[in-house]
């Protein structure tokens, strides 16, 4: 993204995929691109996911406010702590949000892909 605002985004980006956690950074970063290219990001190659984080990744990409606390719960069953659910839920929010946004400045210079459904 070249904007004025391509530092902080950076910033914000690296907060939530590179900085020390409970989760992986490379967990981080295959759950930010799943995110991302399920709210129509170019397909880029993304690290695998659990098997279950799918449900959960995939609803809060693109329907966050679905998310329950028995989505919560199933998590903290599979082993996830909520301080990991935390992370995670961050990146996948940071992969839609940006993704969204990579698509709404595409269409605002007139980029046709940017419009299509994905």
């Amino acid at each position: 993204m070249h904007s004025r605002y391509a530092r902080y985004t950076q910033a914000l980006s690296d907060g939530v995929l590179n900085s020390p956690g409970e989760v992986d950074s490379t967990l981080r970063h295959a759950v930010e691109a799943q995110s991302a290219k399920l709210n129509g990001r170019a397909s880029q190659q993304t690290g695998q996911v659990p098997a279950e984080l799918e449900r959960y990744i995939t609803k809060v990409a693109l329907y966050a406010y679905k998310v329950t606390d028995q989505d919560i719960e199933a998590l903290c069953a599979a082993g996830y702590s909520e301080d990991a659910i935390f992370e995670l839920t961050l990146s996948a929010a940071l992969g839609a949000g940006m993704a969204r946004l990579e698509r709404g400045l595409s269409a605002l210079k007139g980029e046709s892909d940017a419009t299509q459904n994905h």
